[in-house]
């Protein structure tokens, strides 16, 4: 885990508390106040850390990094499930690789459309942890009876399946060297999981920092998802306690930039069955409006990410 104690210059903190410090790279940390320790342990697969925090609240951390907190984890979850399934015609069935805390269930389930969601995640010890300690991030969808929870590899899980799928999402840990997710990453696994969707069908995939300096994984994930589909488009949001923009990669299906502002929330209004507190018809459009930069590396992109030739987050 992250080193607790904090760093030199920080001002100190009353009785009980302390500094939780994080690397966003390795250059780069941010320090946030600690207020206690839920849960610090390890399952079979990995660290886990489950604490509060001021600002973010209830924060859930896999050897070492953020993967969502209270304060913002709507940000990433409605960014991750929505886009796609606003932009097919008719999602009704999903299959979910990771999403251990339940939360992109939880997105995927607020569709009228959606009959089934199957949601395959390694980690079994830490989808009940998240039960636990995390209990409003799923809200109730780990017990909705159209969903499907499979304890085991995700890749696996999908392999051994036919063209069933309307929309694939993937909500793994972010790809670093000997991590469990780097098979999920790869030209492979992306022209394989395309075979596994029904025609106009739809993978998205979170796909690493979208900040300055950082985006190594982002432009890389696009372009090897092109390989297997007609399109892909990188898209990014600002994630506060990631410690800056996040990327995702959509392939496949209906061309999400082409949906309007208007189309976005009429449809809003028609499926979900929920307020949404992030994504509506104006944040679409600014998803995929990305700056000068980043598209022109996107552009430039030429790695595709292979089992010899991976990508890995710094």
């Amino acid at each position: 885990m992250a080193e607790r104690a904090g760093p030199s210059g920080l001002p100190d903190l009353p009785p009980g508390q302390a500094w939780y410090t994080e690397p966003v790279r390795a250059s780069l940390h941010h320090s946030l106040v600690l207020k206690r320790v839920l849960f610090s342990g390890a399952t079979d697969f990995q660290r886990v850390d489950i604490l509060d925090t001021d600002p973010f609240g209830k924060t859930l951390v896999l050897d070492g990094k953020t993967q969502s907190a209270a304060a913002d984890e709507f940000i990433y979850h409605e960014a991750l499930v929505h886009p796609a399934l606003i932009a097919h015609d008719d999602p009704a069935d999903v299959f979910i690789a990771g999403g251990g805390e339940g939360a992109t269930l939880r997105e995927v389930l607020a569709h009228r459309t959606v009959r089934r969601a199957v949601m395959a995640d390694l980690d079994g010890e830490l989808v009940d942890l998240c039960r636990k300690h995390l209990p409003e991030w799923h809200a109730g969808a780990l017990d909705d009876p159209r969903a499907t929870l499979e304890i085991g590899d995700a890749r696996a899980a999908l392999e051994r399946r036919g063209p069933e799928f309307d929309v694939i999402v993937i909500d793994v840990t972010d790809p670093t060297e000997a991590g469990p997710s780097l098979p999920l990453f790869t030209a492979d696994f992306y022209a394989m999981a395309a075979q596994r969707l029904k025609p106009g069908g739809m993978l998205v995939t979170q796909a690493g920092p979208a900040t300055l300096g950082m985006t190594q994984a982002l432009t890389a994930i696009r372009h090897t998802a092109a390989q297997a589909f007609t399109s892909a488009a990188a898209y990014a949001a600002e994630v506060p306690s990631f410690g800056g923009a996040w990327g995702f990669v959509i392939a496949g299906g209906p061309d999400p930039v082409a949906l309007d502002l208007a189309q976005v929330d009429r449809r809003i209004a028609q499926r979900v069955e929920r307020p949404l507190r992030f994504y509506d018809g104006e944040t679409h459009r600014g998803l995929f409006s990305l700056p000068k930069w980043l598209r022109e590396r996107l552009t430039g992109e030429r790695h595709v990410i292979r089992p010899d030739a991976p990508v890995y987050i710094d």
